[in-house]
């Protein structure tokens, strides 16, 4: 397609796709009443089902096509900032897509403001004034999320209207987004490698439009804080405030997701250069990535204990197990291990000992990763850190693609591959945030089960790869 070809082709062919997300967000996105019972059958059969379905599927197809096409262009920095902003313009605007997040943000923060610990309790407690907007799975489980949310999330709620915190969250969204376009060029100079592919990768990404700005996460406020402290101390010659302040950015980000906790490691190494297991070598580790450590720490420290939280958050993910989806690659172990259960006649429940074990196996993953590119490239070995995360976690999302994509844009390595990660992974949720494949589980269960057996043939075979070396 020659229109695909031209700057402004794949602009405005992106920009109709977030204008038909836009329109999809007003006709079935997901307002503050719960629908029960969606999948796409009782979609088309509803008011404006059929299209909503096409908008939807014409929406994402456009702006997936658009972003994959993009990687090609080599335009100017202020190009790809200007397009990224056309993309995500029409989202701003409208009701919450995709996801129902938003909601439970506010109802967390107002669970704060009320003298609650959301790392402790649900938002049923108090109970939350919109408790009924608030996915039925999360009203009773503690938020997965830092002190540092949990603050800006009470700050939202304080205002005591559930449409002006929506509108507050919003505004965290575009500002994570802007500190991230800012950051990834910086880092990327530093690292001697493309601004301009780093930034499309990133700020392009259909994620950010649909999810970041359509659902309000706070994920792109999570890594550009991740990515800035990592700008801060990357190179050989940061003085020890850098290191300090970079690491304080990085727990910064920790202190939202808590998940990105496992790229501290990689940054500690990243400031000395490598880890060698000499006495200099451990020696400058020690010197330079205990400063970027300390920091981060420091940073998570002075949070928890302002915010007057604690530290109870540091292990409050494991409300995120109740709720059960083959998105996640474990659960869908367990679930596909249910179902031949069921066809013997077995009543079994897999899916918390597959959970179990997934975790226990990302332990080992986390070492082998950190072990393989401790002299290699760190960010490389960061990117697989959190794509590790995502696969073994016992809930996945598709938003969540954006950590290892954030990432690993800043390397040389390839990223076709997670790019169509990206791609395939946009089709997974409606626009009112319900599974669009939900009535296929069982069946995707074992699709995703015999992915897991795939990646752990790969995995070992990777183990007996070299390690390619860092940008010098």
């Amino acid at each position: 397609m020659a229109v695909l070809s031209t700057p402004a082709g794949v602009r405005y062919l992106g920009l109709f796709g977030a204008l038909c997300c836009a329109v999809d967000a007003i006709l079935f996105g997901a307002p503050s009443w719960i629908r029960q019972g969606v999948s796409v059958v009782s979609i088309l059969r509803g008011p404006n089902g059929f299209l909503i379905m096409v908008l939807w599927i014409a929406g994402l197809t456009a702006l997936c096509v658009a972003w994959w096409h993009g990687r090609h262009l080599t335009e100017s920095r202020t190009w790809i900032w200007t397009t990224a902003a056309l993309w995500s313009l029409p989202l701003l605007f409208v009701p919450p897509l995709a996801s129902r997040d938003m909601y439970a943000y506010a109802c967390q923060g107002a669970l704060f403001d009320a003298g609650f610990n959301p790392s402790e309790v649900g938002v049923a407690t108090q109970p939350c004034p919109w408790l009924e907007s608030v996915s039925v799975v999360w009203r009773e489980t503690p938020t997965p999320y830092g002190p540092l949310w949990i603050l800006l999330a009470g700050a939202a709620a304080a205002f005591g209207s559930q449409v002006v915190a929506l509108a507050v969250f919003r505004l965290y969204a575009v500002l994570g987004v802007v500190a991230l376009a800012a950051a990834t060029p910086v880092l990327a100079r530093r690292l001697g490698v493309s601004e301009s592919r780093a930034l499309w990768l990133v700020v392009g990404c259909p994620i950010i439009p649909v999810h970041v700005i359509g659902g309000g996460h706070n994920d792109a406020l999570a890594l550009a804080l991740l990515i800035g402290g990592l700008a801060l101390i990357a190179g050989r010659d940061r003085p020890l405030v850098a290191l300090l302040g970079g690491g304080a950015l990085i727990g910064a980000g920790i202190a939202v997701k808590i998940t990105l906790g496992v790229v501290l490691p990689f940054a500690a190494v990243l400031a000395a250069g490598g880890l060698a297991l000499t006495r200099p070598g451990l020696m400058l580790v020690l010197r330079r990535g205990g400063a970027v450590v300390g920091g981060a720490a420091a940073a998570m420290a002075g949070l928890s204990i302002a915010s007057g939280l604690g530290f109870g958050w540091l292990y409050a993910l494991s409300g995120a197990g109740e709720s059960r989806s083959w998105t996640s690659p474990v659960t869908a172990v367990g679930i596909a291990i249910n179902a031949v259960g069921q066809w013997f006649g077995a009543s079994i429940d897999a899916v918390p000992l597959a959970r179990t074990l997934g975790l226990g196996l990302l332990l080992v993953a986390l070492v082998v990763i950190f072990l393989r590119f401790r002299q290699g490239d760190q960010l490389v070995g960061a990117a697989l850190a959190l794509l590790a995360v995502i696969f073994l976690a016992p809930i996945t999302q598709p938003w969540y693609v954006l950590w290892p994509l954030a990432v690993l844009a800043l390397t040389v390595a390839s990223t076709r591959w997670l790019e169509i990660v990206v791609i395939v992974s946009m089709f997974f949720i409606l626009p009112n945030g319900d599974g669009a494949w939900k009535p296929l589980q069982v069946p995707l269960a074992f699709v995703m089960a015999g992915l897991v057996g795939w990646v752990a043939w790969r995995a070992v075979r990777w183990t007996r790869e070299p390690v390619p070396e860092a940008v010098s």
